[in-house]
């Protein structure tokens, strides 16, 4: 990530807008925004293994279901550079692997932490999961409140969007994709 040519495209946006990025407030902005973007920025050009080791584990038991519910996440939106956060739930069937579990909200940064779309990111995490267990299915479900709806626009506060995308046995197994939704409403109820 070139942080020098991050903090001059700030310091310009700075003067476009009106603004002195020499005034005592605003001198280390650039410098503030450069750094704040390579953590939030910082899957980019990387490939999911970079990030984290996806250790998985052969099963001899294995559960029909794991599911992680509730995962804290925040992204940017390509079309604006606003934030977008929600939580995630995740659950997949097991073929004879399974994941770490801290891996999964591994696997939600590295999907999350680049410019983005809700609904890419519930279908990039269906895909890697996928790719990482080739399990016997995959459920997402994707709850968030995008800035660019809040902020800017409609100015519509604390409207959620909700995506949700599904693969094997959770794709066509009614009884199973409906447990899975069962239990990510009824922990969202709870909160």
């Amino acid at each position: 990530m070139d942080l020098a040519r991050i903090e001059a495209a700030v310091r310009e946006i700075l003067l476009a807008v009106g603004e002195d990025p020499t005034r005592e407030g605003l001198q280390e902005t650039p410098a503030r925004v450069a750094r704040m973007y390579s953590e939030v920025f910082a899957s980019l050009g990387k490939q999911a293994e970079e990030v984290a080791n996806y250790k998985t584990f052969h099963v001899e038991e294995r559960p029909e279901m794991v599911l992680v519910q509730d995962i804290p996440f925040y992204s940017m939106c390509e079309h604006h550079l606003l934030p977008f956060f929600g939580v995630i739930s995740l659950a997949y069937v097991p073929n004879d692997r399974v994941i770490g579990l801290s891996k999964i909200p591994r696997l939600v940064d590295y999907v999350t932490k680049k410019p983005g779309m809700q609904e890419r990111v519930t279908t990039e995490l269906l895909a890697e999961l996928d790719r990482l267990l080739a399990p016997a299915g995959v459920a997402v479900s994707v709850a968030a409140r995008h800035m660019c709806m809040e902020m800017r626009g409609v100015h519509k506060t604390g409207q959620f969007t909700y995506t949700s995308k599904f693969s094997g046995q959770f794709a066509t197994q009614e009884a199973l994709r409906q447990e899975f939704l069962q239990q990510v409403r009824t922990h969202h109820d709870q909160l």
